[in-house]
């Protein structure tokens, strides 16, 4: 992995290739800036910026080339000379030229990873006898992806996707679970949430970072969920709960986020009944879901360092030198890698914690 640090810098570079091949070292020469933005919740973007010539009288170079055709696969590499390694694969879904009299002419070529093709129109129809893996596999391979789907346990007799976008009903029923819906490269990866997975780097503030700024916020926190369903079958009422003690890791703190509310103030119950619950399975793994995101959000934070390529959505990494209060292990939920010329190579981070 590409990795600067403050006090040993290095020359930030930035590779891409389309359909499989770099670009030529003229069109490399013309980069003035590369964003990646990587998120667990939404379509990962990257925008790459290419200046014209100091003739104002030479039409945008690219702007008419097939190779910025959109639907083209793009990927992005990031890092330092002879060490880039890949922070996006997707496909170009725009271009953006702009033409001044007073600055250069330039052309944004901008695309998304593929769950891009999950927002392509609304559906309404049913799923029978399914998990919502299976359900995810299925929609995959509707939009051309192979899918890597962990198993959701529990079968649902059925489900309605009601005139949303393949990539609102996924995540609609993620979010019942604690899963997470990702893409790699051409693979739709449907997942728990990734808060319990050991670390993948340290950072410390001497050494690493440039900037930390977490939160801690004991206002939305719960001691418990409860979520109430019937089932047609038995003829009966289904109650599921969660507490301290059902988080699926407390991250290196000694108190989570429904213990810490719990020992300071009265006990807070969250009760969830907008949606229909038919099976105690269903039902406790609804309040599993629903209390693990709450507590998440105990600690929030954003954070900055020189370019890095080892900081990606969806991982644990591990903050240090900053006291045992905010210390410790984060889970990374959005990254935004940025490179131009002038300004060099900076990683920027959102982090959640469930503990402290």
């Amino acid at each position: 992995m590409a990795v600067a640090k403050p006090d040993n810098p290095l020359v930030p570079h930035v590779e891409v290739l389309v359909n499989g091949s770099a670009l030529s070292a003229e069109a490399e020469a013309h980069i003035a800036d590369v964003a990646v933005e990587d998120d667990v919740a939404l379509p990962s973007m990257f925008a790459i910026e290419l200046t014209g010539s100091d003739d104002q009288d030479e039409e945008v170079p690219w702007v008419d080339d097939d190779l910025f055709a959109v639907g083209n696969a793009v990927e992005v590499k990031m890092g330092y000379v002879d060490d880039v390694a890949t922070v996006i694969k997707g496909e170009i879904v725009a271009l953006e030229p702009a033409f001044s009299l007073d600055c250069l002419p330039s052309l944004t070529v901008r695309g998304y990873d593929r769950r891009h093709r999950l927002i392509r129109g609304r559906k309404t129809r049913t799923f029978v006898q399914q998990k919502d893996s299976d359900i995810a596999s299925q929609i995959a391979s509707e939009v051309g992806l192979s899918a890597q789907a962990e198993d959701s346990a529990v079968v649902h007799d059925y489900v309605l996707q009601a005139n949303q976008t393949d990539m609102e009903f996924l995540q609609e029923r993620a979010r019942r679970i604690n899963y997470e819906v990702v893409v790699d490269d051409k693979t739709l990866v449907f997942r728990p949430v990734g808060n319990a997975a050991a670390e993948v780097v340290t950072l410390t503030m001497r050494d690493d970072l440039l900037e930390f700024l977490p939160r801690l916020s004991a206002m939305r926190q719960l001691s418990e969920v409860a979520v109430h369903g019937w089932s047609p079958k038995d003829k009966k009422g289904i109650v599921g709960s969660a507490k301290a003690g059902d988080e699926t890791a407390v991250m290196g703190g000694n108190q989570s986020g429904a213990a810490l509310v719990k020992s300071a103030f009265e006990a807070g119950v969250g009760v969830v009944t907008d949606r229909p619950v038919m099976t105690q399975a269903e039902a406790d793994q609804i309040a599993k879901a629903r209390f693990n995101g709450v507590v998440l959000a105990l600690v929030t934070g954003e954070a900055t360092c020189l370019g890095r390529t080892d900081v990606r959505a969806g991982d644990v990494i591990k903050i240090d030198g900053v006291g045992s209060r905010f210390g410790g292990p984060y889970y990374v939920t959005a990254v935004a890698q940025r490179y131009s010329p002038d300004g060099g190579y900076h990683t920027q981070f959102t982090l959640r914690r469930n503990a402290v």
